[in-house]
């Protein structure tokens, strides 16, 4: 069983490591092209998998990693930074890009309207054309959202579509 796992195990763990390290470098980089981000993000599942598999099918030589000085450091640096990036939080200002749909979210349609460069009325009618009903001028996206059981994301996506 272990031979058979590690003939498709260690490929797809390397294999996906090598499009996470692209993507993820063009990412740091703030390249934004074509399918860079959804491909990091989902294909880090095969890449779970494929490391999961693998240390399962090398479960001997892994564990011998546990009785030496150096191997045991890396592991268990790779552990505390896990931790820390998500118990610490980031910065007091926050992430730009949750600031900025926040904003967006708590925006008035006459506001987005001058935004956009459309009238109050258009933006109206074109979330009225995606079934979003009762907006009015002076509400927000969020109440807009509410009342109508959507996401804020799904009505902004319609206004600036």
């Amino acid at each position: 069983m272990s031979a058979t796992m590690k003939s498709w195990a260690t490929p797809l763990a390397a294999g996906t490591f090598i499009i996470l390290a692209v993507t993820g470098i063009l990412m740091f980089f703030k390249v934004d092209a074509g399918y860079i981000k959804p491909v990091h993000e989902w294909l880090s599942w095969a890449m779970v998998i494929g490391v999961l598999f693998h240390t399962f099918a090398n479960w001997k030589p892994f564990i011998a990693y546990f009785s030496r000085r150096l191997p045991l450091s890396i592991i268990g640096a790779g552990v505390i930074i896990t931790m820390l990036s998500i118990v610490v939080p980031s910065s007091e200002k926050g992430n730009p890009k949750k600031n900025m749909f926040r904003a967006l979210e708590s925006a008035k349609i006459e506001m987005l309207a001058d935004m956009t460069g459309q009238s109050s009325d258009a933006l109206i009618g074109k979330l009225e054309g995606k079934g979003i009903s009762n907006a009015e001028t002076s509400m927000t996206i969020e109440e807009i959202a509410s009342m109508n059981g959507k996401k804020e994301m799904d009505i902004l996506w319609t206004i600036f579509e």
